[in-house]
């Protein structure tokens, strides 16, 4: 049997590198004032390939999604929600057949015993190998990586396991910055972090998962030491044509007329400016943590490979 998917590779001799891709929930609902409004899907997808975009990510893509971001001249990668075994390979098998390059997976619901989280990272593993599908599991509250320790020690029992790193479900939820000890927690998060091969890019702090990127505090200076590292894992091995997904997740307060996602969190006393009360365009923040990873990959490069000769 095949192994499963470990880097993802375009086939080019390039060397390794980060491609900008963008989850299609950063456009969902923005302000007329945001950057990145568009009047229709077509008009945003257009947009989204002028500014440099490679791919966008659908949750639980139909075909007619994919057909549209291609036509648009942009790849598409997929994530979905598996609850228990069997459900993986469906999932792998359709978003395949529709195209998508990769998948992201929240995998089960958190109260998951040892063994059925050991049930779940099996399927995942045989999935990707049966397939050859690049298939992350995604670091996210309510599923089986909601748990730190647990998550290190499936790690130690799986550990071909590779993930869609979504950090600040661990910053906030998890609150790393606990007595001021930052970098001693997240330092034990290196396994993980060497196993990133997709990234979900938004900061949070303590106390808000989502937010704008010019709030006081150390989140931002957090996130970047969190994010070199995983660039770090990933380029150590890496070849020629393997690149690391990633893509901006910024999501609004709610979806249509009642699903409330309370991501972007409104302010009072923001309420009649531009953007609706929300902090920040998010779409423009996109832009800003696309700057910003890029950084973060040329130190992680520097520090894999040293410094360019």
């Amino acid at each position: 049997m095949n192994s499963p998917i470990d880097r993802c590779n375009d086939g080019s001799a390039n060397p390794p590198r980060l491609r900008r891709d963008i989850n299609l929930g950063t456009l969902a609902e923005l302000p007329r004032a945001s950057t990145g409004w568009r009047a229709t899907h077509a008009e945003q997808l257009a947009l989204l390939k002028a500014d440099g975009h490679e791919a966008v990510q659908i949750w639980q893509p139909t075909r007619e999604a994919a057909r549209a971001a291609r036509d648009a001249g942009l790849a598409v990668t997929g994530i979905c929600r598996a609850l228990v075994p069997t459900e993986v390979d469906a999932i792998v098998r359709e978003q395949r057949d529709l195209g998508c390059e990769i998948t992201t997976l929240h995998v089960g619901n958190s109260f998951e015993s040892d063994a059925e989280m050991d049930a779940l990272a099996a399927a995942v593993l045989e999935a990707s190998a049966r397939h050859g599908h690049p298939l992350y599991v995604e670091t996210h509250r309510g599923t089986m990586t909601q748990d730190l320790r647990r998550t290190l020690d499936l790690v130690e029992r799986w550990p071909a396991l590779r993930f869609n790193a979504d950090l600040s479900h661990w910053y906030t939820g998890h609150e790393l910055t606990y007595g001021g000890e930052f970098h001693a927690r997240a330092q034990r998060l290196a396994p993980v972090f060497q196993r990133v091969r997709f990234l979900h890019a938004r900061v949070g702090n303590p106390g808000c998962i989502q937010t704008g990127l010019d709030d006081p505090g150390d989140y931002l200076s957090h996130f970047r030491w969190m994010w070199q590292r995983c660039f770090e894992g990933f380029v150590r091995g890496a070849g020629p044509g393997d690149y690391l997904s990633f893509n901006a997740e910024l999501l609004p307060q709610k979806m249509g007329a009642d699903f409330w996602l309370h991501y972007a969190q409104p302010r009072v006393d923001l309420a009649g400016d531009r953007f609706n009360g929300e902090p920040s365009d998010r779409y423009a923040d996109a832009a800003r943590l696309w700057q910003i990873a890029g950084e973060c990959f040329e130190a992680a490069t520097r520090a894999v490979v040293g410094a360019p000769r």
